[in-house]
């Protein structure tokens, strides 16, 4: 299988909830807005230590889009996704992006996520921009 190497992140570092590898940093968060069926959700310029899965349109809150789930590379957990494509024009400048869903990752000092009762159940994109 081969030697896994991990980037290693420095400061305000988000890092998936199982294994603790580094997946993010605060500076690249665009967005807090965002909702997914677990919870809230991360819009991320960059990520690193992901792997990205097989492309697919899912029908989102916000419209049609093309994405990828993202898996951390240290565990294989899914940690969320990333918008390859958007079908709409004004949803384009999420393309390329990344989510980190809050459930599937532990925050900066180290603080999880738990599902709340007003989660968005069935939806998964962002309430407004």
């Amino acid at each position: 299988m081969g030697r896994l190497f991990l980037m290693h992140l420095e400061g305000k570092v988000y890092s998936c909830k199982h294994c603790r590898t580094h997946l993010g940093v605060a500076p690249d968060i665009i967005s807090k807005a965002f909702h997914c069926k677990h919870g809230k959700a991360y819009l991320f310029n960059k990520v690193v230590n992901v792997t990205v899965g097989v492309k697919e349109d899912r029908m989102m809150i916000t419209g049609m889009h093309t994405v990828s789930d993202i898996f951390c590379v240290g565990c294989g957990s899914i940690v969320g996704w990333k918008y390859e494509a958007a079908h709409e024009k004004s949803q384009r400048y999420k393309e390329g992006k990344f989510i980190l869903e809050r459930f599937k990752v532990s925050g900066p000092d180290g603080s999880q996520y738990w599902v709340t009762h007003d989660a968005h159940v069935g939806g998964s994109d962002v309430d407004d921009v």
